[in-house]
């Protein structure tokens, strides 16, 4: 096959970029390859079971159109103090206007035109004096929140665009690697996800935006093709999940808290992510059979508990320089754990050293949302550092959101975040092969639905302005 453009992965990088073209005039011959399937054959049977069916070959919670994103809860950021690296490589003021510009391809597509943390600026400035005091930084984001239905119509209605204009979207196809020759790529090898004859895509440029999961294979390639990339951050941590009554505050004010702190005694930096009012703990699989803990909500459908991510960031260089492999090392040993499954344990247990028993979380007001959760000890997998890091930080949040750390609020474990091979690029987003360009979280330089979807709008243009649009 021949073709101007592949797109490896139909995650919001690669859709982004697909779509600038598109809405710049392109006739470009566009081809994507996603592993997964397309938007509305992506069904995770476990709402049917009660438990996660590990399905092969992918899993369709982070794998198929749109990626993770159109099963997460579909938080658009509207900071460039949040997701990534990115407006370090652009400067602040560009990759703010770029993330208003893509916003705007958001509303045309149906987001919802409200904007959470706008309304309420006497209850943020009570919260933001509680992090302080507590030694944590509230970081200001507004943050438009599509929800997780609500999120799998509006990729569905670019879905939809996108193959109405041209672009040939090849799903249940992984690509397995680049075609190189004398310092430029020249397309990439394909074979179906479910096996079958391999194949060759030769074209003019191609671009790498495989998301979170395929961050471990792009780091492979950049070994095997000496692509310039250096080790970044790995982010390990947990899920937390509290009842709305204590998040009530910052949840109607902000909808989504985003503290920043350094505890002691190793000052490294430990921050939230990714907070669901009403939302649910989920289970997301990757081909090495790791499972990983998630969280998402819902537009209308709500449960009593919010839950969010604390992560902890973790940088390696020498003589050690695989942080994900490493991080998947711990994932591996909590899931050995737990039998295969996601470990739960309270955190009056954890303060106790003791482990959680099943019937004790039956007698607790926080019921998890998560019921095939295994109840045990997260400490016995968690790292001793990356530990305290996070029993220091739950009890400075307690001070912000009294509760937080009471016995009763649940840790769910591994929470991992994959993007930290850092791909070496200018601000023309180009790396060191000819006609290789890497985005979104895979890239290591962005974290996140908005500033992946940026990034591809950025690559569009520039590909556009290349052809003379």
């Amino acid at each position: 096959m021949h073709c101007d453009l592949v797109i490896i992965g139909a995650g919001p990088a690669g859709i982004f970029t697909a779509l600038q073209l598109l809405r710049r005039g392109s006739k470009q011959r566009i081809i994507m390859v996603e592993k997964g399937a397309p938007i509305e054959k992506r069904h995770c049977p476990k709402d049917k079971t009660g438990y996660c069916m590990n399905c092969k070959p992918y899993c369709h919670i982070t794998t198929g159109f749109s990626g993770a994103g159109a099963f997460s809860d579909g938080k658009l950021s509207l900071s460039h103090e949040v997701g990534g690296q990115l407006p370090e490589l652009l400067g602040e003021k560009f990759a703010q206007e770029m993330i208003e510009y893509t916003d705007k391809i958001y509303l045309e597509f149906g987001a919802d035109d409200k904007i959470e943390g706008l309304d309420a600026a006497e209850k943020i400035k009570q919260i933001r004096t509680r992090a302080i005091r507590a030694g944590l930084k509230l970081v200001d984001c507004p943050i438009r929140h599509m929800g997780t239905e609500k999120a799998q119509e509006i990729y569905g209605a670019i879905q939809h665009y996108l193959t109405d204009h041209g672009v040939e979207i090849l799903f249940g196809s992984n690509c397995t690697n680049l075609i190189l020759e004398n310092g430029a790529c020249l397309g990439v090898q394909v074979e179906p996800a479910r096996g079958g004859q391999a194949y060759q895509i030769m074209a003019k440029k191609t671009v790498v935006a495989t998301g979170r999961r395929g961050a471990d294979w792009l780091e492979k390639l950049c070994e095997e093709h000496d692509i310039a990339h250096q080790p970044g951050t790995v982010d390990i941590g947990v899920r937390v999940e509290v009842r709305n009554e204590v998040m009530e505050e910052v949840n109607e004010a902000l909808y989504e808290s985003k503290l920043v702190g350094y505890p002691e005694p190793f000052r490294d930096r430990v921050r939230t992510f990714c907070q669901n009012p009403g939302g649910f703990v989920s289970q997301e699989n990757y081909d090495n059979d790791l499972a990983v803990v998630n969280g998402h909500s819902y537009k209308d459908r709500k449960s009593d508990n919010t839950n969010l991510s604390i992560l902890c960031s973790h940088n390696f260089s020498y003589p050690f320089n695989q942080p994900i492999a490493y991080a998947q090392k711990v994932g591996e040993l909590t899931n050995m754990l737990a039998n295969g499954s996601i470990l739960v344990q309270r955190f009056g247990d954890i303060l106790n050293g003791k482990r959680t028993w099943e019937k004790e979380l039956l007698q607790s007001n926080v019921r998890p949302t998560l019921p095939d959760a295994v109840a045990g000890d997260i400490t016995a997998g968690m790292p001793y550092r990356a530990m305290t890091n996070i029993v220091n930080f739950i009890k400075s949040l307690d001070q912000v959101l009294p509760g937080f750390a009471s016995q009763e609020t649940l840790l769910y474990s591994p929470e991992l975040k994959f993007y930290s091979n850092l791909i070496k690029m200018d601000k023309q987003l180009t790396t060191s092969i000819d006609n290789l360009f890497a985005l979104g979280d895979s890239s290591g330089w962005t974290r996140g639905l908005m500033m992946a979807s940026m990034m591809g709008v950025l690559l569009g243009g520039r590909l556009a302005d290349e052809e003379g649009l």
